[in-house]
């Protein structure tokens, strides 16, 4: 017999990161989502700035950190904070739903597996329902 413990037979942590593809994957899921805000008349409003693009940062970023890539976001925002940033903003069920249809889109452009859309979409539907802030 051995001295040494067993080898360890656990399956080493998926990176979802890398298995949603990387950082291409999240810039042209986010840079579709964007496209679709830009002409939206419930998600435009939103975005006081004439350039969606410091926007579109903020979320890649934080969708990359999220999903197990570098941890940008923190470095340059601090902790998420995810309610607080939002809560300047009314976000009530037609806001949420606008939202969820043009990240839908986003989503259905990336082309995953069933079981990585099914993933990544579960987590950006119940982040769009926890953002409800208000009734209209």
């Amino acid at each position: 017999m051995s001295d040494q413990p067993p080898a360890s037979t656990a399956l080493p942590t998926p990176n979802y990161f890398e298995l949603l593809g990387g950082e291409d994957a999240f810039r042209l899921l986010v840079d579709e989502f964007y496209a679709g805000v830009a002409t939206d008349p419930v998600m435009r409003p939103m975005y006081p700035e004439e350039d969606l693009g410091p926007a579109n940062e903020r979320l890649r970023l934080f969708l990359i950190q999220y999903w197990g890539g570098p941890n940008t976001y923190s470095q340059e925002r601090g902790h998420p904070r995810l309610r607080m940033r939002h809560a300047p903003f009314v976000i009530g069920e037609k806001e949420r739903d606008a939202w969820l249809h043009h990240m839908r889109h986003a989503v259905d452009v990336l082309e995953l597996s069933p079981e990585l859309d099914k993933m990544l979409w579960d987590y950006l539907e119940r982040a769009a329902f926890f953002m409800v802030n208000a009734e209209h």
